[in-house]
């Protein structure tokens, strides 16, 4: 939700939990994580301590910075602006600073590369604002963390995380095109029935400019790219909107307010994606670096109490 309510911390507990099972653990970022000082906010920050036999992907000048023993695996042909990406398997416990892949294709490549080195389990470290790993197409589950960082007062922080909570339970539209509509990369489409139609607008930012073959095919629309507060405004006024199903890939493609969301849904419309994410908990920090505190009890029972996942401080646990 933002930057210091508690991923690293998250992902550490993860990492230490995982220790008495038998799987073989990969983990990388998809922003940089493990750094003693917060390069924007110049905050403290927990690192990232690797158990032996875990994997790891890092670019070539993190991995340089590695304090841990540790055999390198394979190298990417690939170049970042650090350096190839590294693959390396831990042999002595240590410290290291994570930075992957930096696309949600390049994302799902890894994965694949991972479980074809008998990985089991693949973790991605995710970074604030970049919510594309959290896609099902990406990633198989994910945890949100939220907490006192995001909003000066209680009620707004479980506002807004609860805001985010609706977008992953936002309902399935079931069609036979599924497969082909993931895979679109642009454009705007409408359906009817099982047959899908590409209507001649470039982007779902360009609407207006063709607002007018909207609906040529139907009231159920396809937008593969992300959705706006934009868009939702011009359906919301159509007399027609009671008969409007506007369909996305997943909950990492909206960028709207709450404000207009609920605008759009109170007059009838409706929103659902291809697939939902597997939202498996959420974890919290009450301490925001400002200074601001909240009882951590009071915060996590505020949560659960509008939340269908568990809510957790593993910091008090």
């Amino acid at each position: 939700m933002a930057k210091n309510t508690g991923k690293t911390v998250c992902l550490n507990y993860v990492l230490d939990q995982l220790r008495t099972t038998d799987k073989v653990i990969a983990v990388t970022s998809i922003g940089i994580d493990g750094e003693k000082t917060d390069q924007v906010t110049q905050t403290e920050k927990p690192e990232v301590t690797l158990a032996a036999g875990t994997y790891f992907v890092t670019t070539e000048y993190h991995y340089r910075q590695r304090r841990l023993l540790s055999e390198i695996c394979q190298l990417s042909e690939d170049m970042t602006s650090l350096g190839r990406l590294v693959t390396a398997r831990v042999l002595q416990e240590g410290k290291v600073i994570l930075a992957g892949p930096s696309s949600t294709g390049r994302i799902r490549a890894l994965i694949d590369d991972m479980k074809g080195m008998g990985v089991d389990l693949t973790i991605v470290d995710g970074a604030l604002s970049r919510k594309s790993p959290a896609s099902p197409a990406v990633t198989d589950g994910l945890i949100l963390t939220t907490g006192a960082a995001i909003a000066p007062d209680l009620n707004s922080i479980v506002a807004k995380t609860k805001f985010v909570y609706q977008l992953t339970q936002l309902p399935e539209y079931e069609t036979d095109q599924q497969n082909f509509m993931m895979q679109c990369d642009s454009g705007i489409y409408a359906l009817e029935g099982d047959n899908l139609h590409r209507l001649p607008i470039a982007s779902p930012l360009l609407f207006t400019k063709c607002k007018d073959k909207l609906f040529s095919h139907g009231n159920t629309l396809f937008v593969s790219g992300i959705v706006t507060d934009n868009m939702l405004d011009y359906l919301r006024v159509q007399p027609n909107v009671k008969d409007v199903q506007l369909i996305i890939k997943d909950f990492t493609k909206i960028f709207v307010t709450p404000f207009c969301l609920q605008g759009f849904l109170q007059k009838g419309g409706q929103l659902k994606v291809l697939k939902r994410p597997n939202l498996l908990a959420m974890c919290i920090n009450p301490v925001s670096p400002s200074g601001f505190k909240l009882e951590s009890e009071q915060l996590r029972n505020a949560l659960q109490a509008v939340v269908g996942v568990p809510v957790y401080d593993v910091v008090a646990m």
